[in-house]
């Protein structure tokens, strides 16, 4: 929702008739090379996102569990 109301508010001055076309390319380019930055950094992540493997061992030597996880405890 608030969102939506920024997005509102840069869109009503991008079309106001005493915004320039300056003004308008300077947003743009912002927008652009955050644009990169973001995608750089999300190809990065995945590139480098460890796998898991056959040969890794277990994370854990315990069984799954059968019922769940409780938060019970005995006094």
């Amino acid at each position: 929702m608030e969102q939506q109301f920024k997005l509102k508010q840069i869109e009503d001055a991008l079309r106001h008739p005493n915004t320039q076309k300056e003004d308008i390319i300077t947003v743009f380019m912002a927008l652009q090379h955050q644009n990169f930055v973001l995608a750089n950094s999300v190809s990065n992540l995945v590139k480098n996102w460890p796998t898991v493997t056959a040969q890794d061992p277990p994370t854990t030597n315990a069984e799954a569990f059968k019922f769940g996880t409780s938060f019970e405890t005995s006094d």
